[in-house]
């Protein structure tokens, strides 16, 4: 059986602060609709990811979650160093690279509503990343 994950609801307080930074992160816009009255869904895709984030207000499914309460979302990377200076270049704040056996390397940032992500080098996957930039 093959199961894909390709939608990760992040909850926030104001979904145009936070689609403003996400796109600001590089995060492309999928979609943005209002289906429905007080209803709003906005689905972004991180560059070069099968797996998109929502960002909603009026899904009562998702209505009990906590602003800023989404921890530890991991985007892998092929170079943490310069994925860092990206993110920096365009504003997004993001802690230091910390490095760890094995050559892994993390690299921690927060949305607005202080919902954490890491950015993850693991050295042996750096095939799935030749070519891409």
């Amino acid at each position: 059986m093959k199961m894909l994950l390709e939608l990760v609801p992040v909850p926030v307080t104001d979904v145009d602060r936070a689609k403003a930074f996400y796109e600001r992160a590089g995060f492309g816009v999928d979609v943005d609709v209002q289906p429905a009255e007080g209803v709003r869904v906005v689905q972004l895709t991180p560059p070069g990811s099968a797996c998109s984030i929502v960002l909603s207000t009026g899904l009562p499914a998702l209505a009990d979650m906590v602003p800023g309460s989404a921890r530890g979302l991991h985007l892998v990377v092929g170079d943490a160093v310069e994925a860092r200076a990206e993110l920096a270049r365009r504003g997004v704040p993001v802690g230091d690279v910390d490095e760890h056996d094995q050559g892994m390397k993390f690299v921690p940032f927060a949305d607005p509503d202080g919902n954490t992500w890491v950015l993850q080098e693991m050295p042996w996957r750096a095939g799935d990343f030749r070519g891409v930039r």
